[in-house]
C-alpha cells in the first residue's frame, strides 16, 4: 500500500512494520532504502527527486551531500545517473577515462575506466586499513588486481608514483617486489635483489642480480629447510615467465647462504 508519494509499507517476518522508498527516473525504478517511519521515507523520496532534477547534489561542490535521509552512497548513485545517464548500483561517479569510487564523503578512490565493470558489480569494503571486495564468497584485497601480494607494504613492495594512496590507476602503481622474501636493494650504488626467509627472525639467503634469481633462491632455501625438518609452511614463488627446463637450470645453479645450510631442527 502506497501512503505518501514514493513510500510503501512493508513488514518483516516477525510482523514489524517498516517503510520502503523508491523513485523512477528515465524509466529506471530505483530503490532508495528502508525507513522506520513514512515521514523519513517520504523525505528520502523528495531529496532523491531534488537530486535527479539538478536542484541539489553537485559532485564538484566541497560537500555535495545534503540529504539527511538518503545515504551518501545513494546520493552518488543518483548524481551519477543524472549527470552521466548510466545507472550503477555501487557509489561510482564517472569521469572522462576514469571514475571515482566513494567509500565515504571524505575517502574517494580513483580507478581507470578499464576497472568499471568489475567495481560496478563488486562493492569495496574497508577493514583494518585494507580494502577488499567479496568475490565468490572470499575477501579479495583490491591490490591483488595489480599483482601485489596480500602482505605487500606500500613504499617497500609497491608505491604510488604520484604519492596519492587513493589513486589506483594502473600508471600510478609501481610494483617494487613481486615475490615472497625478495627485496630490491642498492648494493654499491647498483640495484640488486636480496632474498631472505623468516624462521625465528630473518635469515639472508643471498643477493642476486635479478629478481627471478632471488625468487628461485627463496624457493630453494624453503625446500632445503623442509628437508632438514622445519615444519613452517613457506609460500612458494611461481615464476610464470620461465618454462620448466629454464627454471630447473636456474634452481640448480643458484647458491644459498651457508648460514641457511647450518640450521638444524629437532
Amino acid at each position: 500500500m502506497e501512503l505518501l508519494r514514493g513510500v510503501y509499507q512493508a513488514a518483516k517476518k516477525d510482523g514489524t512494520v517498516y517503510y520502503r522508498s523508491s523513485i523512477t527516473f528515465h524509466g529506471k525504478h530505483i530503490s532508495l532504502g528502508s525507513y522506520p517511519d513514512c515521514i523519513q521515507a517520504n523525505e528520502a523520496y523528495r531529496d532523491a527527486g531534488e537530486i535527479l532534477a539538478g536542484k541539489q547534489g553537485d559532485i564538484n561542490d566541497p560537500n555535495p551531500f545534503s540529504s539527511s535521509c538518503l545515504s551518501f552512497e545513494k546520493q552518488i548513485v543518483l548524481m551519477n545517473f543524472r549527470d552521466n545517464q548510466y545507472y550503477i548500483k555501487t557509489p561510482i561517479y564517472l569521469k572522462k577515462k576514469y571514475f571515482l569510487y566513494y567509500l565515504s564523503p571524505d575517502y574517494v578512490l580513483t580507478f581507470d575506466a578499464d576497472d568499471l565493470f568489475y567495481y560496478s558489480n563488486h562493492k569495496i569494503m574497508q577493514r583494518g586499513g585494507h580494502l577488499f571486495v567479496s568475490d565468490f564468497g572470499m575477501q579479495v584485497n583490491i591490490l591483488s588486481r595489480y599483482g601485489i601480494k596480500n602482505y605487500g607494504v606500500a613504499g617497500k613492495d609497491y608505491r604510488f608514483v604520484n604519492g596519492d594512496p587513493t589513486d589506483f590507476r594502473y600508471r600510478n602503481i609501481e610494483i617494487i617486489t613481486r615475490y615472497h622474501g625478495v627485496d630490491r636493494i642498492m648494493d654499491h650504488g647498483l640495484p640488486r635483489y636480496q632474498a631472505r626467509i623468516h624462521i625465528n627472525g630473518d635469515y639472508i639467503i643471498g643477493r642476486y642480480d635479478t629478481e627471478t634469481e632471488a625468487a628461485a633462491a627463496y624457493n630453494k632455501a624453503a625446500a632445503y629447510l623442509k628437508e632438514k625438518g622445519c615444519t613452517k609452511n613457506f609460500p612458494k614463488n611461481y615464476l610464470p615467465d620461465l618454462d620448466a627446463i629454464t627454471y630447473a637450470s636456474l634452481y640448480n645453479k643458484i647458491r644459498i647462504s651457508p648460514a641457511i645450510r647450518k640450521l638444524t631442527f629437532t
